[in-house]
């Protein structure tokens, strides 16, 4: 499997959430993954979250950076069942990120339970004068789809039915 690794600067501006979220969308396009997979809002919305992060709490420029596989073809090897998505934020802030528990109607404080909710793995470490905040999306391939359907069948608790999207 090949792997693409790819990069856009983030000028300290909440304007550049959005652009960042069309740019990640574009290039998750270019790597397979198509605008109507649930993976991909996934990934678009941890985009917006780390970048939000970065933006207002360091006020300073950062790097996003998105790790893709490539399938060559539309297909992937023997073998292959899981490819990783990775996503990092670089930022020139030392201060770790801080986890805060939002308070009913409060506008902030829930991005990083989203990305603990939605990522498979996230974790940050310092990097030079700032810190790098990554996340970890595994996607099943489709040698995977037991799995898969018994991920998403639903399922029953009590007489009531849900299904874990």
């Amino acid at each position: 499997m090949q792997v693409l690794q790819v990069q856009l600067e983030i000028r300290p501006d909440p304007a550049e959430v959005g652009r960042a979220r069309r740019w990640a969308r574009s290039r998750l396009a270019g790597s397979g993954i198509q605008a109507d997979e649930p993976l991909a809002e996934t990934l678009i919305l941890l985009v917006s979250e780390l970048v939000t992060n970065a933006v207002v709490h360091t006020g300073r420029p950062a790097v996003l950076r998105l790790t893709l596989p490539v399938l060559v073809a539309g297909v992937r090897h023997p073998g292959e069942s899981v490819a990783t998505v990775r996503m990092e934020v670089v930022d020139g802030s030392a201060r770790p990120p801080r986890p805060r528990c939002a308070d009913g109607d409060e506008t902030n404080g829930r991005g990083l339970a989203l990305v603990d909710g939605l990522a498979d793995r996230w974790g940050w470490t310092s990097e030079g004068a700032g810190k790098r905040i990554w996340c970890e999306v595994d996607r099943c391939s489709a040698g995977n789809t037991a799995a898969a359907a018994r991920d998403t069948a639903p399922s029953a608790y009590g007489d009531l039915a849900y299904e874990a999207v």
